[in-house]
């Protein structure tokens, strides 16, 4: 009987024992598992942290603009408080420099993992972003003259200036070698640019051929609207021409030796869904800055006794095509002529087959009368720079002189604009033609 207790307080007593212990081990692994997710927690905090500080050195800190960043928030200040429209005005400006480097550099980045068809169709929407938005603001204000004048000063500027400095630069660095470039591509962004001038044409023709009349004023918009639909058509086959049938056109030559370095630089420094958010981001800044431009310009003109022609066809191109003008220098030092001439003609062609026709479809959705007609002054000088920039690359070959020349074309325009002190809006360019008609 005693053997028999002592054998049933052993039992109890390693029965007890047995609890302590397993319940002494659901509490260590209870602890071990909180602390592993908690750990978990924590590292996947810290990747979070590494992943932003890393898009934020790529983004905002990779490009050699970013002093201007801070001019975003003192304009979002100026506007706010109330500041003088010129303040407003200057800050929105230069804040849109960076903020269309970096959407270019976002859709380069986006496009490594769409693919070159998707890459190519966002390009044509982001390539051009700030001045789609500028000229869609400002139609919603009425404000055609400053589209017609902030479009046509894109085009200018791509052709004349980008281009020009690019050829400039390129010759003088490298002034001891022959520079050359495949001419197909360009002959083929030349067709496009001279289809997008005669659109441009035939309305101005129109008017002065027939007289300012109501029909006439109406014959003008029907054709101009017709004309931005074969426009965009055309816009469409010249991106199935560059992206499918004949993409071997627009690829820059490399030597062989540099094809496995071009391949280790074509890679993606961000992650798909981190530019796409970034996109998203300085997509609303432009627009929100391009507000403050277009609510603004008129009376930074009048405050600075500079006409509104010069700061909508010279000023507002020359930030808006910051990143071409960046990109293309750079190319072109390295005597890398053909992908400066794709980014130069290529952007020229985007707005005027592109932006400019979807423009005058948006006004006709909104209900405003936009036509492609312009002055003679603005279509002059774009027909005779597009005829310039094609008698320049009809050889294949480049030097500096050929950039220079057209440098000095751009100057000579952008001073006849400087000293029309009276710039004159779409309104007053009808009235004259129909004055004009009326003393003939």
């Amino acid at each position: 009987m005693e053997s028999g207790g002592d054998l049933e307080a052993a039992a109890a007593a390693a029965g007890g024992q047995q609890k302590s212990t397993t319940s002494s081990s659901w509490l260590i692994g209870k602890k071990s598992s909180t602390a592993m997710v908690s750990n978990g927690k924590a590292e996947f905090g810290f990747r979070v942290v590494r992943e932003m500080a890393s898009n934020v050195q790529e983004v905002v800190i990779g490009t050699k603009l970013c002093v201007l960043f801070p001019a975003i928030p003192l304009a979002i200040l100026a506007k706010y408080y109330h500041f003088a429209s010129p303040w407003v005005f200057a800050m929105s400006l230069l804040g849109l420099a960076p903020l269309a480097e970096r959407v270019s550099f976002l859709t380069e980045q986006i496009a490594y993992y769409t693919g070159p068809t998707v890459g190519g169709l966002l390009n044509a929407t982001c390539g051009n972003a700030t001045e789609l938005i500028i000229a869609i603001l400002a139609l919603y204000q009425k404000k055609i003259h400053v589209v017609k004048y902030s479009l046509v000063g894109s085009v200018l500027s791509n052709l004349l200036l980008v281009l020009g400095s690019s050829l400039l630069c390129g010759g003088l660095a490298n002034i001891n070698k022959e520079q050359s470039f495949d001419r197909k591509q360009a002959d083929v962004n030349s067709m496009m640019l001279l289809l997008g001038v005669l659109c441009q044409l035939q309305p101005l023709t129109m008017r002065y051929a027939t007289g300012m009349g109501p029909l006439t004023a109406i014959s003008i918009l029907e054709l101009s609207r017709a004309s931005a639909i074969v426009m965009l058509v055309a816009y469409v086959g010249y991106l199935v021409f560059q992206l499918k049938t004949h993409g071997q056109l627009f690829n820059s030559q490399e030597g062989e030796g540099e094809e496995e370095v071009e391949e280790e630089e074509e890679k993606a420094v961000i992650g798909f869904w981190s530019a796409f958010g970034w996109l998203v981001g300085m997509t609303i800044l432009i627009a929100l800055l391009s507000e403050y431009v277009v609510g603004t310009i008129e009376a930074a003109s009048q405050s600075w006794g500079i006409s509104l022609s010069f700061i909508s066809l010279i000023l507002l191109p020359i930030v808006g095509n910051a990143a071409e003008h960046a990109g293309a220098i750079i190319f072109a030092l390295k005597n890398k002529l053909d992908i400066s001439l794709g980014v130069a003609l290529g952007s020229a062609t985007q707005v005027s087959m592109f932006v400019v026709p979807l423009c005058v479809v948006v006004a006709w959705i909104m209900g405003i009368q936009m036509d492609l007609s312009c002055s003679i002054l603005e279509t002059g000088s774009l027909a005779v720079s597009i005829l310039i920039v094609a008698f320049t690359l009809q050889d294949g070959t480049s030097h500096y002189m050929k950039g220079l020349v057209l440098c000095l074309c751009y100057i000579v325009i952008g001073a006849c604009y400087f000293v029309l002190k009276t710039p004159l809006d779409q309104t007053n360019f009808v009235n004259l033609g129909a004055k004009s008609s009326v003393t003939a």
